[in-house]
């Protein structure tokens, strides 16, 4: 491809008020008015301070800005372009929906984590995000430095990484048919532990995950960063599973040092996985089980015995063995999962390794709207991890009324395929019409989300 030879010729005039770049969000924002966002936001939360007058459309506003690429309150700006005004009503300067970020307090962001629960749920209703929910159903939990810099952003701080930051906490739900969805996020402090606060997480991410048809198997993954009492015995009281890496302290060592060497059965990967502790890729390990008690110093009541699943895979480099630790683990790299689940051993160890999806909700949201943490306030910043929350479960049901293909794309995809597409408004016998590029070559995705979103409600279902 090369530039048109009539090219010279050509001149740039920004003046057409009939134009929009984004009209994707149409049929995305009906959706989110299908599923009622704006009438959860006017029933939960109760700002008061100047500046939070219209919370109803200042939430759906910041939403969809998110949804359509912002990644900072600059950004909104966007929503003013063009058409803009005659495809919406509510659109607010990106200064206004800055004031209104800055009157959230501690409180007013948990009601906005009631909102996004309740609207996560009815977006389950009317969009397929979840199918097979009611048979198994998975919540992972992880959290992420977001980097900041400056010294004006509150709770700033040096994480496990090293890296100053805020620590946003997520939980996710998924099934082995579907993309993952994000059920809770906590912001926290910079410094602080992965762990804390995390048993709370994974009751409110439970109680969603009932709330959107729950009801088979249901297992709580983590990593050992979240290997505690509270984390599992949370799991336990939301009538979950669990499976959590195990830290490789003295009664975990011991409990593998037992392990006959018969009982150690051989895997191989149908495809290479990259052992970060070796710096290496990996194809083929040993799995092995055993019989565990966790927390044995804690009272007797709260200690919880499970099975202790294994892999193990040689060292290139014996002289990397951690000090204290015998000839078994100079020659191999264990890795311990402490889980109650019900599969076979080979089933249980695979099934943990998938855990790895909460990285792909991670990496979605820095891809979008937590690109940045825009404000120098605490609880701003809490409230936007929470609309970035919002704005991408929302894609992602739009991303599964649209196709196939898009129900498992990432949210950039989807932004890019179905939410930022060209259109032309014109006005026809009353109507307003959309012209949008011919040819385009997500235009079956596109007209599947609009009839679905725009079209008469979906059937009752008893």
């Amino acid at each position: 491809m090369r530039v048109s030879h009539s090219f010279p010729a050509i001149s740039a005039v920004f003046d057409d008020p009939n134009l929009v770049s984004c009209a994707g969000l149409a049929p995305t924002m009906a959706l989110a008015h299908r599923a009622g966002l704006a009438d959860l936001v006017s029933s939960t939360l109760t700002l008061k301070a100047e500046g939070s007058a219209n919370a109803h459309l200042k939430v759906p506003a910041l939403v969809a800005g998110m949804v359509a690429g912002a990644d900072s309150i600059d950004d909104m700006d966007l929503l003013r372009h063009g058409g803009m005004g005659r495809l919406f009503t509510g659109i607010r300067a990106p200064s206004t929906l800055g004031t209104f970020l800055r009157t959230f307090t501690f409180g007013h962001v948990r009601q906005l984590d009631a909102v996004a629960s309740r609207f996560l749920t009815a977006l389950a209703s009317n969009a397929p995000i979840l199918g097979g929910v009611d048979q198994v159903c998975y919540v992972d939990i992880d959290d992420t430095i977001k980097a900041t810099h400056g010294y004006q952003k509150q709770g700033a701080g040096y994480g496990y990484t090293g890296v100053k930051g805020l620590n946003a906490l997520l939980a996710i739900v998924s099934t082995p048919t579907s993309a993952p969805v994000i059920a809770a996020t906590r912001l926290r402090r910079g410094g602080t532990n992965s762990a804390r606060g995390a048993a709370r997480l994974v009751t409110d991410a439970l109680n969603t995950a009932k709330a959107c048809g729950a009801a088979g198997l249901v297992t709580v993954r983590a990593d050992s960063a979240y290997y505690g009492h509270d984390v599992i015995a949370a799991a336990r009281r939301g009538g979950a599973r669990f499976s959590v890496t195990a830290r490789m302290n003295h009664t975990v060592v011991k409990a593998i040092s037992q392990i006959e060497e018969s009982a150690w059965v051989p895997i191989h990967y149908p495809n290479a996985i990259w052992d970060s502790g070796e710096q290496r890729f990996i194809s083929d390990a040993q799995v092995a089980e055993v019989p565990f008690t966790a927390f044995t110093s804690r009272r007797q009541s709260e200690h919880i015995s499970a099975r202790l699943i294994v892999r193990r895979v040689k060292r290139l480099n014996p002289k990397s063995v951690p000090h204290g630790q015998g000839e078994l683990f100079a020659a191999y790299r264990h890795h311990g999962v402490f889980t109650d689940s019900p599969l076979t051993m080979l089933q249980a160890e695979t099934d943990h390794r998938d855990h790895a999806i909460v990285e792909q909700a991670i990496a979605d949201l820095k891809a979008g709207p937590l690109a940045h943490l825009p404000s120098g306030s605490f609880a701003a910043n809490s409230a936007w991890l929470v609309l970035a929350a919002i704005a991408f479960n929302l894609t992602r049901a739009a991303g599964t009324l649209a196709s196939v293909f898009h129900t498992k794309a990432t949210t950039a995809t989807i932004r890019r395929q179905l939410i930022n597409v060209p259109a032309r408004l014109a006005s026809s016998a009353r109507r307003l019409v959309m012209h949008l590029p011919k040819n385009w070559p997500w235009q079956d995705g596109w007209d599947g989300l609009f009839n679905a979103a725009c079209g008469p409600p979906p059937p009752a279902t008893t």
